[in-house]
């Protein structure tokens, strides 16, 4: 597995937050996609997810995260199109520093990859300085569980 320190340049996204089971990431993505389109903004793939705590350390209930989308245009603010009641967030994310690796296999399992990332953290003399996040480089309608790619990554300083 090749572990990699890189900077993600500044971009920005749509998101939306949730409390709840994970089960809801799918719908939440579709919220989400078609409310950039039907508010004229191009989806600049790939997807993400950020996970703010751990189905290790919480319930399903508790479990709090993001799922998002970089995008290219301007939004109308004064009348953006919010479908489905869901609030959907804008966001410019700055400069950072990441690790990163990807991982193929199912979406699911990509989290078997985090100790590795956090053992390099520790050896390269940098700390971690936000929440994990998953970047869906395909999809399940594109390839199979087993030849899908998430890149997992970590911001640093």
């Amino acid at each position: 597995m090749k572990i990699e320190k890189k900077t993600v340049p500044e971009h920005q996204v749509a998101f939306i937050y949730q409390i709840g089971s994970y089960d809801k990431i799918p719908s939440c993505l579709g919220v989400l996609i078609e409310w950039l389109v039907k508010n004229g903004l191009e989806p600049k793939y790939p997807v993400y997810g950020m996970y703010y705590n751990s189905p290790l350390e919480v319930t399903p209930s508790e479990l709090e995260w993001e799922v998002g989308a970089g995008f290219e245009g301007k939004i109308d603010e004064e009348n953006p199109k919010n479908l489905n009641n869901q609030e959907v967030h804008l966001q410019t994310i700055s400069e950072h520093q990441v690790v990163s690796t990807v991982f193929k296999g199912p979406c699911g399992e990509s989290s078997s990859v985090y100790v590795d990332l956090y053992e390099y953290t520790i050896q390269n003399n940098l700390k971690i300085v936000g929440p994990v996040k998953e970047i869906y480089l395909n999809s399940p309608e594109m390839a199979s569980a087993e030849e899908l790619l998430t890149e997992v990554q970590f911001p640093v300083i």
